[in-house]
């Protein structure tokens, strides 16, 4: 049998083994560890704060290692997952189908996605372990003619324990993540192998014979007939650089932006994250205690369950770009307008909670859906390969897509891995 090797096991890598596995045999190369919820409460963390001595997010890693937190050149805060599970095990679970721009190329995932909704339990049925404050925040919404809708949930959302550890790692269960992509591809017979950094490809004569890895102070060559690189927009295009293979100067973040004031007793912290969203000119508006900001962001005073928030989620113009050393959002003067026009329609919702503008406070500006390093194009819809790739090296994760998504990529991601996978099992064959 042909050997595949997946280079990354967050959303793109899992979905891209899991298929993959029984065409090929799969070894999954991971450069974090296991991943382990942070199940131990918070409070060491709001000492810390209280004391005044949280002051760069970059820290969190002391108390959380699988949460790797970086400032981009212009100050924006990125955060990715390092662990088995990728950025999955920190994300709030959302499932929706966001694939407009991919459409727009000819790319329809509409086989994939049926085949996920079999794979993944999703649900909507959780507005009864919601808080009280965001059931207001809903209604106020709709009463505003704004058409909130209840967020689609992977997982068993409905059976929520009110821990608050959503983006810290689900410690009951509930949450879907794409480690249980992993385990089915591992009862197949796919090997996951954790602590490997895919440093290069090997690329001699326009194809690939594997890549080179390192684990601590170990360097090993792993041969391949195949190679799947779905580490993450962020690091496939180092990867890809590395080997001599040139991306596109380009990068869009999905910068978010929290409005916040003083409600007391709102319990957000504790409460499932981003229960509703509202959809507006290339944002979405959804409640989500933001971690970051509370911990590192002196505006944010002591108290967490005193606090209620509001995200605004950006799909951005994609005019930063990745580097060896360094990574730049570039946010251009009309997505900073957006921005500011979506603090306005928080500020609004805010008024009509009771919660005036002059006591509301923002969050620092940070991403967690870095994607278009490496897009697709209308040429690319039937290969989904492009061009610039050696032919049996592939690329499975936001890298490919065209355009930001303004929304949570998760489901979006796994569909067009599978995709690339179906390709990839067909020019082996």
């Amino acid at each position: 049998m042909k050997t595949a090797l997946v280079v990354g096991s967050g959303a793109g890598g899992a979905a891209a083994a899991h298929a993959l596995q029984g065409s090929f045999d799969v070894t999954i190369l991971e450069a974090g560890r296991a991943f382990r919820p942070f199940r131990t409460n918070l409070g060491l963390p709001e000492r810390l704060k209280r004391l005044g001595l949280l002051v760069d997010p970059r820290a969190i890693r002391g108390l959380f290692p699988a949460m790797h937190v970086r400032k981009a050149v212009d100050g924006t805060v990125l955060v990715t997952g390092h662990a088995t599970g990728g950025t999955t095990t920190l994300a709030t679970g959302n499932g929706l189908r966001l694939d407009a721009g991919l459409r727009r190329l000819g790319i329809d995932l509409g086989a994939e996605f049926d085949e996920l909704a079999h794979l993944v339990p999703t649900t909507t049925s959780h507005r009864a372990v919601w808080s009280a404050p965001s059931r207001r925040a809903f209604d106020v919404c709709a009463a505003m003619g704004l058409g909130p809708q209840p967020l689609p949930k992977m997982g068993h959302q409905e059976r929520c324990e009110g821990c608050g550890h959503c983006v810290l790692g689900c410690p009951h269960g509930v949450k879907w993540d794409a480690r249980q992509l992993v385990a089915k591809a591992r009862s197949g017979g796919a090997t996951l192998l954790e602590g490997w950094r895919v440093r290069r490809i090997i690329v001699t004569d326009g194809a690939a014979s594997g890549v080179l890895a390192t684990s601590g102070l170990r360097r090993r060559l792993f041969a391949a007939d195949a190679v799947v690189v779905a580490a993450g927009a962020l690091e496939t295009p180092r990867i890809l650089q590395r080997s001599g293979i040139e991306c596109e100067q380009r990068l869009f973040v999905d910068p978010v932006l929290c409005v916040a004031g003083r409600w007391p007793g709102a319990r957000q912290d504790r409460e499932l994250s981003m229960p509703f969203f509202v959809q507006g000119d290339s944002v979405i508006i959804a409640p989500y205690f933001d971690h970051l900001s509370y911990f590192f962001d002196r505006r944010w005073p002591p108290g967490a369950g005193d606090i209620f928030s509001l995200m605004i989620k950006l799909a951005d113009s994609g005019t930063g770009s990745v580097a060896a050393r360094r990574v730049a959002t570039n946010l251009t003067a009309a997505d900073r307008e957006r921005l500011r026009a979506a603090v306005e329609l928080c500020t609004e919702i805010f008024g009509r909670l009771g919660v005036p503008g002059r006591e509301l406070f923002l969050g620092t500006l940070n991403a967690g859906h870095p994607g278009g390093t490496l897009p697709l194009a209308a040429r690319d819809a039937t290969s989904m390969h492009p061009s610039s790739l050696p032919d049996n090296v592939w690329v499975a994760d936001a890298s490919l897509f065209p355009e930001s998504l303004g929304g949570p990529p998760i489901l979006t991601i796994m569909a067009l891995a599978r995709r690339v996978a179906r390709r990839v099992a067909a020019a082996a064959s």
